[in-house]
């Protein structure tokens, strides 16, 4: 097994940031904590549910990494679906879940999740998933992206959506699968086409989650008054923007 000095060998350049990470077994939470920590992240870790939703009221983070089978007290859906209902819209979510726990994945998913990982997770999955995010969160020179479609106005710098005068809360990958469909501009977009637009690469995850954040998207947009059919399925194939 990879030491935290082979990993701090190994690692890149980075962009940092604060990562909450939530297991329950001591020596997963250890890894894990550690690998980031090398990668010169800011790095808490919590053993259980109730100790996680403490720290996120302390403090604010990029990222949590939340296995779903804790116990006692809240599992990880139920902290998701807390912090979801709390405000926690930009906070990126990835559930961590053993691999015969389908059904656990589904939960974690409809109760805000972005994305999720099986266990065992290899510390280069884990390292690669963490880059990625922070990739998508790390502030770029361009000129202030603002995409408008009708009603719907999304501005890329500030993470603000909206519908006229109605403001959409969304979470990171639901957020990240709007803007990627307003760029397309009506053009089909397969979903690993949604996942590179979130992730910067579609390696390691499951496509079918991109239909969770959709399905998201498209009780938010009609709740907020926008199309009737705001999100189009290309049976088989993808989606694209409706008029």
């Amino acid at each position: 097994m990879q030491t935290v000095d082979d990993i701090r060998a190994a690692s890149g350049s980075v962009r940092a940031g604060r990562v909450l990470v939530v297991e329950d077994d001591d020596d997963l939470r250890e890894v894990m904590a550690g690998a980031l920590l090398a990668d010169g992240h800011r790095v808490d870790d919590a053993a259980d549910g109730r100790a996680a939703l403490d720290a996120l009221a302390e403090r604010p983070y990029d990222l949590l990494l939340l296995d779903i089978g804790l116990g006692p007290g809240p599992d990880g859906v139920e902290v998701c679906r807390r912090l979801r209902a709390a405000g926690f819209d930009d906070l990126h979510v990835l559930v961590l879940t053993a691999r015969d726990a389908e059904a656990d994945v589904v939960l974690a998913l409809e109760a805000g999740a972005d994305d999720y990982v099986t266990k065992p997770i290899g510390v280069a999955e884990l390292r690669s998933r963490v880059r990625a995010v922070l990739r998508r969160l790390s502030p770029t020179a361009t000129p202030r992206a603002v995409l408008q479609h009708g009603a719907l106005t999304l501005d890329a710098d500030a993470r603000r959506a909206s519908v006229g005068d109605v403001d959409l809360h969304l979470t990171y990958s639901e957020f990240e699968v709007l803007r990627a469909l307003l760029q397309a501009d009506g053009r089909m977009l397969s979903r690993q086409d949604l996942l590179r637009a979130i992730f910067g690469d579609d390696a390691f995850r499951d496509p079918r989650a991109i239909d969770v954040h959709v399905h998201h998207l498209r009780e938010k947009l009609n709740a907020a008054g926008g199309a009737t059919e705001p999100i189009v399925t290309v049976r088989g194939a993808g989606y694209r923007l409706g008029h």
